[in-house]
């Protein structure tokens, strides 16, 4: 009896994480997604992450541990649909934002729309009115969602449509 009670506190467990992070009614493939390039999907609230503290101290993220975190991830799809999500969780961010278009207007950093990305910056494309965000690789590249449909690394930023420019990467 013990063990029936135990399998179905589980069961529904796991129910619920898997309705929480699913997307809204009103959300479809037309809004959010695009089969050529990763938009930001606003609504995916992320839980599963907390901020490294060491002692009274928080850990802040460098360029080579955000890149780090992406190559690790290379070949997952685990976040397609979800760019600004994924650049956040790399640079370990405090700061949330709705969208890689919202991140590319906010205030969150100066805009530089010309010169090669630093190791670390965020790059961001104009793909749709959520936009696209992805990691500088210092190289002229990056890394990002949604390259060959997956987590991967492009060598120019050309490789998505209408670049608009990167920020510093940082872990605010």
């Amino acid at each position: 009896m013990r063990f029936i009670k135990v399998t179905a506190a589980v069961v529904g467990l796991l129910g619920a994480a898997l309705i929480s992070t699913a997307a809204p009614a009103s959300a479809t493939g037309a809004e959010a997604f695009s089969p050529d390039v990763e938009v930001a999907a606003p609504w995916l609230e992320d839980t599963a992450t907390a901020t490294a503290v060491d002692g009274d101290i928080a850990i802040q993220q460098t360029a080579a541990g955000a890149i780090k975190w992406m190559s690790d991830r290379r070949g997952s799809t685990a976040y397609e649909g979800y760019c600004e999500r994924a650049v956040r969780l790399a640079w370990a961010r405090r700061t949330h934002h709705a969208s890689a278009i919202a991140h590319w207007r906010s205030s969150d950093g100066a805009r530089h729309t010309t010169g090669r990305p630093p190791k670390g910056a965020f790059v961001f494309w104009n793909t749709s009115q959520w936009g696209h965000v992805g990691i500088a690789d210092g190289n002229g590249g990056f890394w990002s969602t949604s390259v060959g449909g997956r987590i991967g690394h492009a060598s120019s930023t050309g490789y998505f449509r209408n670049y608009l420019g990167w920020k510093p990467g940082n872990s605010n």
